[in-house]
């Protein structure tokens, strides 16, 4: 059964929300943002609560992801002033370390939604909730998870990683969005002209990954234990 609520986890991540995406560019032409948005937060409670269990530990790691969120979000509005410079994928990936793959794309696609409530929601807010839930994903799937606490060469490598393929993501939205279909010379020239904001959220990620992961991760592995989570 646990296998069997794990592809249908992967098919909701992979396969489904990138198709709401891929419709809300061509069919609704992005006037449907928020709905779409809307969806993918359904799909992504869905997924998370797929590996429930009805006793008191489940519901206390839900309280203790939402609180993560609650962290990642006001870390992006502290550190609004400074572009490219946000402490988001460090706590999405933290959350995945300890939680989950499931709760690493959840900590990620709400964190995107909820703080663009202050940002500005608009149609890159779908790309965006994909690619830091992505991000995430990739940081819970076990041998992984399991790699980035054991070396912090691995959690670096893992935050250079996550910079690239954010903008990477992002770029394809960019491309997108311009006539509603993908190109491939645009998109590498979009790439080009996105190299310095990869290469510095790239870095900002090592560095609040380095900073955040000893007194959260030390916080969360007590309550882990404290509580069987």
């Amino acid at each position: 059964m646990k296998n069997y609520k794990k592809y249908i986890h992967y098919v909701i991540v992979l396969l489904f929300i990138p198709l709401i995406i891929y419709a809300g560019v061509n069919v609704f032409s992005d006037r449907s943002h928020l709905f779409i948005a809307t969806a993918i937060t359904i799909l992504a409670v869905i997924s998370m609560l797929l590996t429930f269990e009805k006793n008191e530990s489940s519901t206390r790691k839900l309280v203790v992801i939402a609180v993560l969120i609650a962290i990642t979000v006001v870390g992006r509005f502290l550190f609004a002033a400074l572009p490219g410079f946000k402490p988001v994928t460090a706590i999405v990936v933290i959350s995945a370390m300890f939680f989950g793959a499931e709760a690493g794309f959840l900590a990620g696609s709400l964190s995107a939604f909820i703080s663009n409530i202050y940002f500005g929601q608009g149609p890159w807010t779908p790309f965006q909730m994909f690619s830091w839930g992505f991000i995430g994903f990739i940081a819970g799937i076990p041998y992984i998870s399991a790699k980035l606490r054991q070396s912090k060469i691995y959690l670096t490598l893992y935050g250079l990683f996550a910079g690239v393929i954010y903008s990477l993501l992002m770029d394809i939205w960019t491309v997108m969005s311009m006539d509603g279909y993908f190109n491939v010379e645009r998109y590498i020239a979009a790439i080009g002209l996105s190299l310095p904001f990869m290469a510095v959220y790239a870095i900002s990620n090592v560095i609040f990954l380095w900073l955040t992961i000893k007194p959260i991760g030390e916080k969360l592995e007590r309550l882990k234990k404290k509580y069987n989570i």
